[in-house]
């Protein structure tokens, strides 16, 4: 539980800081969604597909960030009306809240994302 509340904090404070240096502007959803994706990650790349090839685990990272963001682009954007991002002038997106481009992004996030979750492990452990 606190390795999860601290991925969670960790990914709640770099998804967007790193929105804050790529745009200019974030919003609090962006640290929700941060948070929620780092420990998806943590539990379902680093774990259930330990084994598999990085590819895979890619793939997997890919899908769920791009799955979280999806959520909560129609919760926040098109439910609340916030208009926090648009993605509708992007190639192959999907209402506006998610598209190929930054899927693929995804994947190559899905890296180090994989690596601080293994920090933060290394770091639970020592205490």
């Amino acid at each position: 539980m606190k390795k999860q509340l601290s991925l969670f904090f960790t990914g709640g404070t770099i998804y967007p800081a790193l929105e804050i240096i790529c745009r200019g502007k974030t919003d609090f959803s962006m640290a929700l969604a941060g948070g929620a994706c780092l420990c998806l990650i943590d539990r379902i790349c680093n774990n259930r597909l330990r084994a598999m090839p990085l590819p895979v685990k890619c793939f997997a990272g890919s899908s769920i960030i791009t799955a979280v963001e999806f959520g909560t682009g129609v919760i926040v954007n098109l439910i609340l009306k916030l208009n926090v991002w648009d993605y509708s002038q992007m190639p192959m997106n999907l209402l506006g809240q998610i598209c190929m481009p930054f899927s693929l992004l995804w994947c190559l996030i899905t890296i180090p994302a994989m690596q601080l979750c293994a920090f933060c492990d290394k770091v639970a452990v020592r205490k």
